[in-house]
């Protein structure tokens, strides 16, 4: 306590009492990828015939297993490799070159990323699928993530490998890719488990997965005297578009009915009656609406299995919330446990839904409509202040999407004058 030891105006800062929570990011992505220290690309051979191509090496400077943040294409491209080669460069001497697809699909999805609206997404390569796990174990240690996705892994093993890290983390959301195209859409829909197992990873409200791939323009194909147009796996742009509409909207809002820039066409259109027997397991449709490529579902893995967690962005909102508040009451750890700091954590979170509600994402026309916090006497008894816990109960109204937009109409008399 300060000392006054002579008359006059004394001036004394006093710490608020409210700790501003501020909300997580929710648009970072994580990316990994299989592909070797050493690819081939394709570039022009200026010495040779117009027209005429090469196969160039280029050794990664990135270290498999090392996450790297990446901001821009740019960027991309000095660390991991671009789509084509530099025509300055000399022909490999290494026999049968080909294009490596993991390499490929990876720098799709980056491309796509920031096409689409992504900012920030941290890159990691692995030697092979084996060492998938040291790849997520680099992902744990990097707080900002909040999406995560191996574009073109579609294997079950990697699938769950990523569902998995995303439950240990608690606090980011899968993207998962569907296969290139089906003959048999059930096929998407049954159980892995089956004896006839199916391509519908396992039910989950932290990962969320598409179908079918989508079509963009390749220079590397282009080169080779094709049209250039080629199938790529879509999480890349998905991440792109959850980033996206992160920024425009907020985490509440479904990253579905969104254009897929940089989409050329699906590998294998859907229509409406398909999409029916799809959309309740929880497939998200890419289709081709109006001319466009568009993201038509919003469902975690499994859909109406997941109940209250059928819906992306009710899962995601979630994830924000936990994390927010999380990170923004570090600051109660070993204080006193008296009513003083209950009413403190009441005051700091209840401060932070009003601004989550104003900002769309909860449900009803006032705050008390919204949400509640409680933190007393009577969820913190005698016995819980002894082991040392503060307990907290907070209840939020989540809004939903209007996945189902419906308008009656019927013909009426006109009253006769």
């Amino acid at each position: 306590m300060s000392q006054y030891l002579s008359p006059g105006v004394y001036v004394e800062e006093v710490p608020s009492a409210i700790k501003a929570i501020a909300g997580v990011s929710t648009s970072t992505a994580g990316f990994v990828g299989v592909v070797p220290d050493k690819i081939h690309l394709l570039a022009k051979d200026p010495a040779a015939a117009p027209g005429t191509t090469k196969f160039v090496d280029f050794s990664l400077p990135t270290p498999a297993g090392t996450p790297r943040l990446i901001t821009s294409w740019t960027q991309f491209t000095k660390a991991f490799g671009d789509l084509i080669g530099s025509e300055a460069v000399a022909a490999t001497m290494d026999p049968g070159p080909v294009i490596d697809t993991g390499h490929r699909n990876l720098a799709h999805a980056v491309y796509g990323f920031f096409n689409n609206g992504g900012s920030r997404c941290y890159v990691v390569r692995v030697l092979s699928a084996t060492d998938f796990d040291d790849a997520l174990r680099a992902f744990a240690a990097i707080d900002e993530i909040a999406l995560v996705a191996a574009p073109g892994m579609t294997d079950e093993a990697s699938r769950d490998k990523l569902v998995t890290h995303c439950l240990r983390t608690s606090d980011r959301f899968a993207i998962l890719d569907g296969p290139e195209s089906v003959s048999d859409l059930t096929t998407l829909t049954r159980i892995p488990a089956d004896a006839n197992p199916g391509v519908m990873p396992k039910n989950t409200d932290y990962a969320a997965w598409y179908f079918p791939w989508i079509k963009v323009f390749d220079p590397a194909a282009r080169l080779q005297g094709s049209d250039g147009v080629i199938g790529v796996p879509p999480s890349g742009h998905l991440a792109g578009i959850y980033a996206r509409v992160d920024n425009q909207r907020g985490v509440h809002k479904a990253p579905a009915n969104e254009v897929i820039l940089g989409a050329l066409n699906v590998t294998q259109p859907l229509s409406k009656a398909e999409q029916d027997g799809l959309n309740p397991q929880g497939v998200n449709c890419i289709r081709v609406l109006n001319d466009n490529i568009i993201a038509w579902g919003a469902r975690t893995v499994g859909g109406d299995a997941n109940a209250d967690l059928k819906y992306i962005n009710v899962r995601r909102t979630l994830l924000f919330l936990r994390e927010s508040i999380d990170e923004g009451l570090q600051w109660a750890v070993f204080e006193p446990n008296n009513p003083a700091l209950w009413q403190k954590i009441n005051r700091n979170v209840t401060a932070f839904l009003t601004n989550v509600w104003r900002s769309g994402a909860l449900f009803g026309t006032t705050a008390q409509e919204a949400f509640y916090v409680k933190c007393d006497a009577e969820t913190n008894p005698p016995e819980l202040r002894e082991l040392g816990q503060v307990v907290t109960e907070i209840g939020v109204s989540i809004v939903r999407p209007a996945e189902f937009v419906i308008f009656r109409i019927s013909q009426f008399v006109a009253p006769g004058k």
